[in-house]
C-alpha cells in the first residue's frame, strides 16, 4: 500500500465522491477508483458502499481511515526533520 492510495483513500471518505475526490486530487475518476480497489483487494476488505448518492464508508473502512490519517501526519512530519 503506498501513502498516494491512502491520500485517495481519505480524499474520498471526506468527500464520498470520486468525481469530487479526483478533482481535489488532480487526477480521474478512474485513477481514484482504481486506488480504492487496489486498497481493498490487498486489505482483503470493502472501505466504501457504492450507491448512485455516493460513496459511504464501511465500518472496516472507518477503522483504516483512523490509522490512515496517522500514518500520512506521520509522514508529513518526516517532512521537517
Amino acid at each position: 500500500m503506498e501513502l498516494y492510495q491512502l491520500k485517495t483513500f481519505i480524499t474520498v471518505a471526506g468527500t464520498q465522491n470520486v468525481t469530487r475526490a479526483a478533482e481535489m486530487l488532480h487526477t480521474t475518476p478512474p485513477s481514484v477508483s482504481n486506488h480504492i480497489r487496489q486498497i481493498e483487494e490487498e486489505l482483503g476488505i470493502r472501505l466504501f458502499t457504492r450507491t448512485p448518492k455516493g460513496m459511504f464508508i464501511t465500518s472496516q473502512g472507518e477503522q483504516l481511515l483512523n490509522q490512515a490519517e496517522q500514518v500520512l501526519e506521520a509522514a508529513g512530519q518526516l517532512k521537517t526533520l
